[in-house]
């Protein structure tokens, strides 16, 4: 399996980043509250694609035998993500006002911006931390 590691890799990448665009896409439309955000390919092709990037993201975790309690970058990363998921259902059903809606949309991004940073430097202080 060790030989699909590149292909799982950029296939974690590339969901990820339809993530984040899928989001800000909801989360536009839930500020705006338009009815675009009632669609059926809206409420289900952002739960699938997270479904596999959650996935990928273990296949990767399983294949490296990286454990969170090993790799504090990866323990951020895994903390955060559960900060972004809470973000995001304020931002796209939860936030009572679309002021609370938008200001959770940011804070979701800058937790996915985060994660991004700790992914790519393997450090928990992502973009932050020393080259």
């Amino acid at each position: 399996m060790l030989e699909h590691y590149l292909l799982i890799k950029h296939l974690h990448m590339t969901t990820a980043g339809l993530s984040l665009a899928l989001f800000i896409l909801r989360a536009w439309w839930s500020v705006r509250e338009a009815p675009a955000l009632q669609r059926r390919w809206v409420k289900v092709l952002p739960h699938l694609n997270d479904t596999l990037l959650l996935t990928l993201g273990v296949v990767l975790m399983t294949l490296l035998s990286m454990w969170p309690h090993q790799h504090p970058w990866l323990a951020a990363k895994i903390v955060a993500l559960l900060l972004y998921i809470g973000l995001g259902t304020v931002a796209i059903k939860r936030g009572a006002t679309p002021v609370i809606r938008g200001a959770a949309a940011l804070a979701a991004v800058a937790v996915f911006l985060y994660m991004l940073g700790a992914a790519v430097h393997s450090d928990p202080l992502s973009w932050l931390a020393p080259r």
